[in-house]
């Protein structure tokens, strides 16, 4: 075998190898945004307009982003355990809020160095 076939070899393998690693991506990318939309469909049928807007409102705001997915999974979670019957009014909601911010809060670890 020649040094220009062997070149070539190594050359195909790596595109192949390359390929299959794109292809594994777009296969990921297709199961979060699966994963992505049965949660806005679940979150839609849980959720009055008004809820879902301060939500999404959450999730836009950076220091907010944590909390508003921990809220759609603790939600998510709720409702399918059955835990959740009828819609979540804003006000339910920012009752929610309120519950997970004081664990968040409780749970701070703050180290005072002298």
């Amino acid at each position: 075998m020649s040094e220009d076939e062997e070149l070539e070899r190594i050359r195909q393998e790596r595109m192949a190898e390359y390929q299959k690693q794109m292809e594994e991506a777009a296969r990921q990318e297709e199961a979060k945004q699966r994963l992505e939309m049965q949660k806005q469909s679940i979150l839609r049928q849980i959720l009055t307009p008004e809820a879902r807007s301060r939500l999404n409102n959450l999730k836009i705001t950076p220091e907010r982003t944590q909390l508003a997915e921990q809220l759609e999974l603790y939600l998510i979670n709720a409702y399918q355990a059955g835990r959740i019957t009828n819609r979540i009014t804003d006000e339910q909601l920012k009752d929610i809020l309120r519950q997970l911010a004081k664990r968040e809060k409780e749970t701070k670890i703050v180290f005072k160095r002298k």
